[in-house]
């Protein structure tokens, strides 16, 4: 086992000033979970027969935060760490599905383990008497599973979000989840309706982004369905098209599995291809297509990430990405990546972003059938060209042209004129026709009103 230096010192001086002040107290809840498995150890919660009164007492030199104090939390800030400290405590029913109607302090550790959610979350740990494992989590633990406290229908009738919380440890974690559990979280998935959106969408960013995200996104892809319903249509939608061998969804989570779990990216491939069931035709040879997928999966993705009350710079950047996905990056049949075609995107999308479109035709292409994946040395070849674009400062962007609309207004344009004409220009320079200096736009500009 790890020693105990991973603790921080403050936890340390919690629990002794309450055990010093007469009272029980334990560390619980995550920390201890990841303490087990060797993993960093993050936010600490401790458990104690203290009630909130004497919590305050005991920490009265120090910062306390009434964090929750109706039921039983409050914030201890010890060297600047918040500790969240907690009074052994019993719950009556959940009407809301979310939080309990009552709560009822306890002063026995043991009806505070019964109410939590998973084993793994249970098991109670002391700096001098070490572990109190009364749910059998540390064996959970060290079996990388899953499984609720007690029945595990009623654990997620008293709290929906627990449904979700499984998935999300289940897929950062890699851990497996039990049988019982797993038969619970199908039939009480519609419950997930009773949580907020920003819930749901805090625990969906950690799940999509988790090293198992491809399993557990197909295996309970009806939960993700309750809180996203836009993808029914995906599920088990065959692509009859020569480039693809898997159908809509299964498509999109082999493209999520080959990315890094970066959330913008991770949302992009998510939502890439949302609409391609409702756009779908086929060709007088029988074969399908998907025009005007991108514009449309891109329209969708942003009425699902309001929704889910994504902040603006998140949602913007996906649903562009979205849009762009499908650009292409060649001339014609070409087998190599086109300068101008990058310069061009880069232009509409911006140099921030073309990195992340690149990495997502990257696992987009990786999904399909593997004798259209155009190779290793395509998209590292791709990546050269922008850095050259970037690194050589060529021009991509209307900002970057040697005109300006001042200049413009001086030669008599005016209005939408200017704005119209600048992009012309750009246009005309990330087509190589010409160069990107004030003399030759000068010279160009003039000779076309003469025109």
């Amino acid at each position: 086992m790890n020693k105990t230096n991973k603790f921080k010192p403050a936890s340390k001086t919690a629990v002794l000033l309450l055990k010093n002040s007469g009272f029980e107290a334990f560390l619980i809840g995550g920390s201890v979970r990841d303490f087990i498995m060797g993993l960093p150890i993050g936010d600490i919660d401790i458990t104690t027969n203290a009630t909130p009164p004497q919590v305050k007492e005991v920490f009265r030199d120090f910062r306390v935060i009434e964090t929750g104090i109706k039921h039983g939390t409050v914030t201890v800030l010890i060297d600047n760490e918040p500790l969240e400290i907690t009074t052994y405590r019993s719950e009556s029913t959940y009407s809301d599905n979310r939080h309990p109607d009552s709560v009822t302090f306890s002063k026995t550790l043991s009806d505070d383990v019964v109410r939590r959610d998973f084993t793994m979350n249970a098991v109670a740990f002391d700096f001098s008497s070490g572990f109190c494992d009364l749910v059998n989590g540390i064996d959970d633990i060290k079996n990388q599973t899953i499984r609720c406290i007690g029945d595990a229908e009623t654990r997620f009738r008293e709290d929906a979000l627990r449904i979700l919380r499984a998935l999300r440890f289940s897929s950062v974690l890699g851990f497996t989840i039990e049988e019982n559990t797993k038969t619970a979280i199908h039939k009480c998935k519609d419950l997930l309706n009773n949580i907020s959106a920003e819930r749901i969408r805090e625990e969906f960013i950690k799940l999509i982004c988790g090293k198992n995200a491809f399993n557990v996104l197909q295996e309970y892809s009806d939960v993700i369905s309750v809180f996203i319903p836009e993808i029914k249509p995906c599920i088990s939608f065959k692509q009859e098209n020569r480039h693809h061998c898997f159908d809509v969804y299964t498509h999109t989570l082999k493209a999520i599995e080959k990315s890094s779990p970066d959330v913008i990216i991770r949302l992009t491939l998510f939502f890439h291809d949302i609409a391609k069931p409702l756009v779908a035709h086929f060709d007088e040879k029988g074969e399908q297509h998907y025009y005007g997928h991108p514009k449309m999966s891109a329209e969708i993705t942003e009425k699902i990430l309001t929704r889910l009350r994504f902040d603006n710079d998140t949602k913007n950047k996906v649903v562009t990405l979205v849009a762009f996905h499908d650009s292409p990056i060649m001339v014609n049949k070409s087998v190599s990546p086109d300068r101008k075609r990058l310069k061009k995107i880069m232009s509409q999308i911006g140099a921030d972003l073309i990195y992340s479109l690149i990495e997502i035709k990257y696992c987009d292409n990786s999904a399909q059938k593997p004798e259209y994946y155009r190779g290793d040395e395509f998209y590292k070849q791709t990546k050269n060209i922008i850095d050259g674009i970037i690194t050589e400062k060529e021009c991509f962007s209307i900002k970057d042209l040697a005109i300006n609309g001042n200049d413009l207004i001086e030669l008599g344009f005016n209005g939408k004129k200017i704005g119209e004409t600048l992009n012309f220009l750009l246009d005309l320079v990330i087509n190589e026709k010409i160069q990107n200096n004030y003399e030759d736009m000068l010279s160009y500009l003039k000779n076309k009103k003469r025109m």
